[in-house]
């Protein structure tokens, strides 16, 4: 398999869950800016979309999306628990999160790396504090989100909160959230990917 990605971009999660899951992968980063890979690539002949994550399957298959691709990757390996089994009501707790993290943090990401103005990225800025408060609520008592068990959907929800410095939000004013960030951010797994991708 290889993974396309680009540093610090939203690509970090499928690659800390290649890493929790033991996958053997190849990586080759993306310049987004010149939608050119390391080996000379036209991007948009991989991902017509123009972004990463994209993963490539031995079989040429190519799937891209961030929350299907850490999905498949934890069917490929249950054995590693990143995700819990068809027919358990936990499963739809983790793609309710897995939702959640596109839709109401991801997205509203946007006019920090796009070069939104500053009244857009004041409003940003609260939206993204509500949502960091429901979610430090949640994970009073808890360890990750869907309890003790480190998930696909923490891989995300930990992505994301590595942009947080760029978009000048503090999580230190949500103790169960900045507590949960160093925590996830210690997994050795999580290292790895972070180093791999020149970011430690």
């Amino acid at each position: 398999m290889k993974l396309y990605y680009s540093p610090g971009a939203c690509s970090l999660s499928p690659h800390i869950v290649l890493n929790e899951a033991g996958f053997t992968y190849e990586t080759e980063k993306v310049d987004l800016g010149k939608h050119r890979t390391a080996g000379g690539a036209d991007f948009y002949q991989i991902n017509p979309k123009g972004y990463v994550p994209v993963l490539e399957l031995d079989n040429g298959e190519r799937l891209s999306e961030g929350p299907a691709i850490v999905q498949y990757l934890a069917d490929r390996k249950p054995e590693a628990g990143l995700s819990p089994p068809p027919g358990d009501f936990a499963r739809y707790r983790l793609i309710e999160w897995l939702n959640f993290i596109t839709a109401e943090l991801h997205k509203q990401f946007g006019p920090f790396f796009h070069g939104g103005s500053e009244e857009a990225k004041e409003k940003q800025r609260a939206k993204l504090g509500e949502r960091f408060k429901y979610v430090d609520e949640q994970l009073q008592g808890r360890q990750y989100l869907l309890g003790d068990r480190f998930t696909v959907a923490d891989a995300y929800l930990f992505t994301m909160l590595t942009w947080t410095k760029k978009a000048g939000i503090d999580l230190g004013q949500w103790p169960a959230l900045n507590a949960y960030f160093a925590r996830v951010g210690a997994r050795p797994h999580v290292v790895a990917a972070l180093k791999e991708e020149g970011l430690r």
